[in-house]
């Protein structure tokens, strides 16, 4: 049986057949399980998203009481900036998750696993 401890590492799983031969491993990760690369920090994104939540509010605010054009621009700003650097932690996490993930399994996991990340980098630089 596969186990997982305490820092994300696994174990491999033996597979055995009809009769009792050995089938080779199976490595099974958290990913497996449906635990993304986010989920030991869950809390502090969840604080993060609540405070970049406020200062979209606080936008709103602005221009509901006629701030001038360029105070509102740079909380524009500063509220991209705040989702941008979300983003790239998110996409850390990814990496060292789910990529990490794929290339212990190897195969073709790994290579749409890559292409994944790439799209994701790529829609992430385009904004």
């Amino acid at each position: 049986m596969t186990t997982t401890d305490a820092t994300g590492a696994t174990a491999a799983e033996s597979t055995t057949g009809p009769g009792g031969e050995s089938g080779g491993e199976v490595i099974v990760t958290d990913h497996d399980r449906g635990i993304h690369g986010y989920h030991h920090q869950k809390a502090e994104h969840l604080k993060r998203l609540r405070r970049i939540e406020g200062q979209v509010r606080g936008l709103q605010r602005m221009v509901d009481e006629d701030v001038y054009c360029i105070d509102i621009l740079t909380q524009v700003s500063a509220s991209t900036k705040a989702l941008q650097s979300f983003a790239l932690q998110l996409l850390e996490e990814h990496l060292r998750h789910c990529v990490a993930d794929a290339a212990v399994k190897g195969g073709e996991e790994i290579d749409a696993k890559v292409e994944e990340a790439t799209k994701a980098i790529a829609r992430l630089l385009r904004t």
